[in-house]
């Protein structure tokens, strides 16, 4: 029995050099987590903002039509009320402005709701993220705890 090796390699169970090496262990874990994550968000970050173009700038455009729209539409109300109701160019402003007002306001409505859906790229990080702090919680919590014997 002299000739075999120690399995503890002359450490002692729970001595500085196992917890250093535990923490150096898990700092490592934490730091590979973290860098990973970060990859994570980056490409969600990249595949977002390829998917964001479109919408925003339908909803550029919209916003663009719908303010140019607003003095036209003052102008044929002006331009109404001055004529009493007697039907004339200012009812054809009218109704062109209000046409416009209700093609940009649709060009709005259909971008924010592709926006929503490039917002929701981002759900792979949070639910990722979810895990990892789950994980982290898990280890702090039985960090320190002696190993249960298993009995088979």
């Amino acid at each position: 029995m002299a000739d075999q090796a120690s399995v503890n390699s002359g450490r002692a169970n729970g001595s500085g050099e196992g917890v250093v090496g535990s923490i150096a262990g898990f700092g490592n874990d934490v730091a590979t987590l973290a860098e990973l994550q970060a990859k994570l968000i980056a490409l969600d970050l990249k595949e977002s903002a390829a998917k964001a173009t479109l919408p925003l700038s339908m909803a550029v455009v919209g916003l663009v039509v719908l303010v140019s729209a607003v003095p036209v539409v003052i102008v044929g109300v002006g331009l109404l009320v001055a004529q009493a109701f007697t039907i004339s160019n200012a009812l054809a402003l009218l109704l062109t402005a209000v046409t416009f007002m209700v093609v940009a306001v649709l060009l709005v409505v259909f971008a924010l709701r592709e926006l929503r859906r490039v917002i929701e790229i981002f759900r792979r990080s949070r639910e990722e993220l979810t895990r990892n702090v789950s994980w982290l919680r898990t280890v702090l919590v039985h960090s320190g705890r002696p190993a249960t014997k298993r009995r088979w």
